[in-house]
């Protein structure tokens, strides 16, 4: 019958002094405590595998982990190979995962879904989501593992937006933070949504309306008044066409020669720039080609229709045109850029029915 161990106590395992050569202190049940010439103290527990392999598992050093903690794992140990499950490799197991998980940085992750996800947005609105993750988002939960973030982690980010009074942008990042934990659903990288639920905490957006001219009078003068615009020749242009193609300011600035046809009187916008993402066919009347053909001559070289005064290869800002109306007198309570889509629904449906 094998010798039973006695069972170690606290100050045996304190008072274990080192030999001249590795030696061990057993506890009972395949543990024990080794303690190497050094001094250094580990503890251990010998077990075998179904296979009947002899095997070792370490549960890690003395006094970082004491007597009573190591027999809690020596415990937890055997009930794994009662349930025919070898503990060293479930410890393996455990420590890939985990592993796994602290690659797995909210950050890491979203870089990836901004990645895999970026061609489906134009150019300007990936920068701009980039942009809120990198000043936003990434120093306060960029650096923590996906899996250990709780909500009230996402909720101090929309707290230090909300404090600066930016409510309709926290709004927009609590919506890209959503997509990214979804995105890590999908790739087993996280178990839930997060975000589900915060808003109810959230300062709520507020609805805002641009500023537009809508009487048909008032409309008479801003037109005269563009046409009387000495500004750069491209944001003149750009002014002209606004009030004939009522598209978004963002659609119009970003335009490209590569989308305007125009023999055929057509600009193809696609769908990455638009909204709704669906591709929108825009009919170019005559004094639209006329202003397009007189704006080739200036930019048809680059990509596009409106590039920035400060490099070809971005696109006109997106204050320009607001600017532009501010020097006509116009002040951002009575005509923005947007304004021009309101004008052409409220005049199309209330004047011309």
């Amino acid at each position: 019958m094998p010798k039973l161990a006695t069972p170690l106590t606290d100050t045996a395992v304190k008072n274990a002094k080192p030999k001249s050569k590795t030696y061990t202190m057993g506890d009972g049940d395949g543990m024990y405590l080794e303690i190497a010439p050094t001094g250094s103290k580990f503890w251990r527990m010998a077990y075998r595998q179904a296979n009947g392999k002899s095997n070792r598992l370490t549960f890690g050093p003395y006094p970082e982990i004491s007597l009573s903690e190591a027999r809690t794992m020596r415990a937890d140990a055997r009930k794994l190979l009662v349930a025919g499950t070898d503990p060293g490799q479930h410890k393996k197991n455990n420590e890939r995962e985990q592993k796994q998980a602290n690659a797995n940085t909210f950050e890491a992750v979203a870089r990836l879904w901004l990645e895999v996800t970026g061609r489906k947005r134009g150019e300007e609105t990936q920068g701009r989501v980039v942009s809120w993750f990198e000043r936003d988002v990434f120093p306060f939960i960029g650096a923590s593992p996906i899996t250990v973030l709780r909500p009230r982690d996402i909720i101090a980010v929309m707290d230090r937006m909300q404090a600066r009074g930016i409510i309709d942008s926290m709004h927009r990042v609590r919506g890209y933070i959503s997509k990214v934990f979804r995105f890590a659903m999908v790739k087993e990288m996280a178990d839930r949504d997060l975000t589900v639920g915060i808003s109810e905490g959230l300062e709520p957006r507020t609805e805002t309306n641009f500023a537009a001219i809508i009487k048909p009078t008032e409309v008479g003068a801003l037109l005269r008044s563009i046409h009387g615009y000495t500004g750069h020749p491209c944001t003149i242009a750009a002014l002209k066409l606004a009030p004939l193609l009522f598209v978004r300011p963002g659609e119009l600035r970003s335009a490209e020669w590569s989308e305007i046809d125009l023999d055929a009187a057509e600009w193809n916008i696609p769908g990455s720039k638009m909204k709704m993402k669906n591709a929108h066919l825009v009919p170019l009347p005559t004094q639209a080609i006329e202003l397009l053909r007189a704006v080739h001559a200036l930019s048809g070289h680059g990509k596009y229709v409106f590039p920035s005064i400060r490099a070809d290869a971005k696109c006109m800002s997106e204050n320009t045109i607001n600017a532009a109306l501010r020097g006509m007198g116009y002040d951002k309570d009575t005509m923005t850029g947007h304004g021009f889509r309101a004008m052409a629904r409220t005049i199309m449906d209330e004047v011309l029915g």
